[in-house]
């Protein structure tokens, strides 16, 4: 209830939501989306796999940074799906120059079926991953969800 109350978004915070799949991450996200729109908030929401393929194309297209003022500019920014399909150094890049756009400026909800420790693998490269683990952990708010999936039960 307290993220309800979209004081995270005041203070340009970054959320993650960690655990198995089917735990209710994304539906969580979805919640909180809808509350911020309901207070009048700007909100994106897609897939870590959606918005690398927009970025990529804006960016074979010559639109990069038009496409990265647009996903800044939103209140919050939901990226869900984190850790489902592997991400190519070229889209691990994208990713990371909106990530440095958004830090400290504008909120984030992240949702992943993986631990931190395991994001290396996700974007290819361990070092580097750690290293730009450092602007989605701070300032962030990490809830680690435990349960049974609910499309399982």
């Amino acid at each position: 209830m307290a993220l309800a109350q979209l004081e995270f978004i005041k203070r340009a915070e970054a959320l993650h939501f960690l655990d198995t799949p089917g735990t209710g991450k994304s539906h969580l996200a979805t919640a909180i989306s809808t509350a911020a729109v309901r207070a009048g908030r700007s909100v994106y929401q897609c897939s870590l796999a959606e918005l690398i393929e927009a970025l990529t194309k804006a960016e074979r297209e010559g639109r990069l940074a038009e496409k990265i003022r647009l996903y800044a500019r939103a209140s919050l920014l939901i990226v869900d799906e984190i850790g489902y399909l592997p991400i190519t150094s070229g889209g691990t890049n994208l990713f990371y120059q909106l990530v440095n756009a958004r830090h400290e400026k504008g909120a984030m909800i992240l949702t992943s079926n993986r631990g931190f420790a395991e994001w290396g693998e996700i974007f290819g490269d361990p070092v580097v991953a750690h290293a730009r683990l450092d602007r989605l952990l701070h300032p962030a708010v990490v809830v680690q969800i435990e349960g049974a999936s609910y499309r399982l039960g």
